[in-house]
């Protein structure tokens, strides 16, 4: 088996398991990906799922560990605004 062969393998088990994870168990968990309650468009397994189709396996793996970064500090971010106070979802904050 050649190495372009194993990598579509893989990138096509990575992204069943995303779809897996998306459709079984994500919904199950109780919490929605804090980068996307935080900035909107896609969640964390969304932009994964997205590299693995439109780039490679490698920059997804190179790429993946910084979204995740990024999804721990809107983690962070959102709790604090509720310590303060402060809204979950950013319209809610515009007077009326």
């Amino acid at each position: 088996m050649s190495v372009s062969t194993i990598e579509a393998v893989v990138t096509q088990a990575a992204i069943a398991s995303l779809n897996t994870y998306q459709k079984h168990l994500s919904p199950r968990k109780g919490f929605s990906c804090p980068h996307r309650l935080l900035y909107g468009g896609e969640s964390c397994s969304d932009y994964v799922k997205r590299l693995l189709i439109n780039h490679n396996l490698l920059t997804a793996i190179q790429m993946a560990p910084q979204r995740f970064k990024a999804c721990k500090i809107s983690a962070q971010t959102l709790q604090s605004q509720r310590a303060e106070g402060g809204c979950i979802i950013i319209p809610c904050c515009i007077p009326i």
